[in-house]
């Protein structure tokens, strides 16, 4: 078995890409993870350690990329997958919010209803937290379906004002370690190891 490296400097993180195509775009793209499957299945074991403690019925991704990681998290844990998606996308009845994205853009997305019963513990997985405004349509959605929020998940949580709060309020579990020099690289949306990134080092082998 390959060492990881320490919790709080995992090996996985230097193959995610920075972005090359403009400020349309998210600053980094972390699916380089995903292809790689010693890395994705490194993520994952390093994700549910620290979920162990939280106790989730169902878990949510977020349109549309924590569609990858929320449902890889449900079928290790042996739990439903719910879609929380942008609006107009879902051919049954639907909730909806508008929330403010990472791009300062103004959004609405949707969850089916009813998704689940009252009660049902959700647990939010999104690829990367930034600003946290998609983060808080999705806990609108579930919060008006008398759902329990039960923790967020992602790869990486950045940290503000909103962050912070939703760090005091519910389990915020992520690959990237608070207090990590991977944390600050996070915030200021500039990785180190951009400097040494190829594609090539993703790639399965």
């Amino acid at each position: 078995m390959t060492d990881k490296g320490p919790r709080d400097d995992r090996w996985y993180l230097n193959i995610m890409a920075p972005n090359t195509k403009g400020d349309k775009f998210a600053w980094l793209d972390p699916t380089s993870i995903y292809i790689n499957q010693r890395a994705f299945t490194d993520l994952l074991d390093d994700l549910l350690a620290d979920l162990e403690t939280v106790e989730f019925d169902v878990v949510a991704g977020l349109d549309a990329m924590g569609f990858v990681l929320g449902a890889a998290l449900a079928a290790r844990s042996n739990v439903g997958f719910l879609p929380i998606r942008k609006a107009g996308k879902l051919c049954v009845d639907t909730d909806s919010v508008s929330f403010g994205n990472y791009s300062g853009r103004t959004q609405d997305m949707e969850m089916r209803q009813p998704a689940f019963a009252p009660g049902t513990r959700v647990l939010l997985a999104d690829q990367w937290v930034e600003t946290g405004g998609t983060m808080d349509g999705a806990i609108r959605l579930v919060e008006r379906q008398e759902g329990i929020v039960a923790g967020i998940v992602a790869i990486a949580i950045e940290e503000n004002e909103r962050t912070n709060d939703y760090r005091a309020t519910y389990p915020c579990i992520s690959a990237v370690v608070q207090g990590s020099k991977w944390q600050a690289e996070s915030n200021a949306q500039s990785l180190s190891s951009f400097g040494n990134y190829r594609p090539e080092m993703a790639f399965p082998r």
